[in-house]
């Protein structure tokens, strides 16, 4: 059995303007009832934040981003510095729950497991969720949503927000891809899914699991709950899964999103215009609508990186994003 106190925990940080929410994070690890083996406080390509968080975190190991700026290699840069057993993942801008790693580690006992993620809850900054926002999309905020497991389940891909691994599924299939992932805001990602569908192509045997008691509190700022923001989210979700689908093959870039587009959509849609009927919920065919408009954003997105046929080994997601 893995013991809590051989897990590394690396967060990875590029702003200030999130600097209470990373403050929160690095504390939520602290008062862990299982301790972490370390905390490691990755920076990405931000000289000020590094000072300041060096100064603050003097109970982590505050390094920089050494490799190129972004999500994947700031995730890199934290994994080659942990020395536990098994690393997790926790986003700058998420809290764990108490328990978190206790729950994690539990699953470890599973030799055949090489891998566990948590869900993720939101927490909205308007202090409650926009009416018209359904939970079917939840992921559009790097959240849990409507339709995924809600026991302990084996799964596909973790969210990017909550996950861990074992060292040696970095050996297996190397490190997170650094042509694909989030740099600074711009919502693009799915290295996390590429990564865990490589992982499992090298490990037939072994299981990645899903164990929604694992709990994180995701902060969910005013603009991230903005139709706006769920346009961009959506399309560029459809943007990296083409990307995803190139790098790894349509049958397993799709897998999950199949079930989810044939089932968890079309319920929801019936569920929330059933909601006008039931409980008078005016809002219920605006959500609706949103998940018809989602799930048709996120499909114009897929096709338009696929015709589009431009993808290339040295050009990021983002560069084709923003082009």
């Amino acid at each position: 059995m893995t013991d809590a106190a051989s897990i590394s925990v690396v967060i990875c940080a590029y702003t200030q303007d999130r600097w209470s929410d990373l403050s929160r994070a690095v504390a939520s690890v602290q008062a862990q009832t299982q301790p972490a083996y370390e905390t490691i406080l990755v920076i990405d390509h931000n000289d000020a934040l590094l000072a300041r968080a060096t100064a603050a975190f003097t109970e982590a190991t505050v390094i920089a981003n050494s490799g190129q700026r972004g999500l994947s290699d700031a995730r890199n840069t934290g994994l080659r510095a942990a020395r536990g057993s098994v690393v997790a993942f926790l986003d700058d801008d998420a809290a764990a729950e108490p328990d978190w790693l206790a729950r994690l580690a539990s699953t470890y006992a599973d030799e055949s497991v090489i891998g566990v993620g948590g869900s993720a809850e939101p927490a909205w900054a308007a202090g409650r969720r926009p009416a018209w926002f359904p939970a079917e999309f939840d992921w559009v905020v790097g959240c849990s949503y409507r339709g995924m497991p809600i026991a302990a389940s084996p799964i596909r891909n973790f969210l990017g927000c909550n996950m861990s691994f074992r060292r040696e599924a970095f050996a297996i299939a190397g490190e997170f891809d650094t042509a694909i992932g989030r740099v600074g805001t711009r919502p693009v990602g799915c290295e996390e899914t590429e990564f865990c569908i490589r992982l499992a192509a090298r490990a037939p045997d072994r299981q990645l699991v899903y164990e929604p008691a694992a709990r994180v509190v995701h902060q969910v700022p005013v603009a991230r709950g903005r139709w706006r923001y769920f346009q961009a989210r959506c399309f560029s979700e459809g943007t990296s899964k083409a990307v995803v689908s190139e790098l790894t093959g349509s049958q397993s870039a799709l897998s999950t999103e199949w079930r989810y587009t044939l089932v968890t959509l079309p319920s929801g849609v019936a569920r929330n215009l059933a909601a006008l009927v039931l409980r008078r919920d005016l809002a219920g065919p605006v959500r609706a609508g949103a998940i018809v408009a989602g799930l048709a954003i996120t499909t114009v997105g897929y096709l338009s990186r696929r015709v589009a046929g431009r993808w290339g080994r040295g050009r990021r997601l983002s560069d084709t994003v923003a082009s």
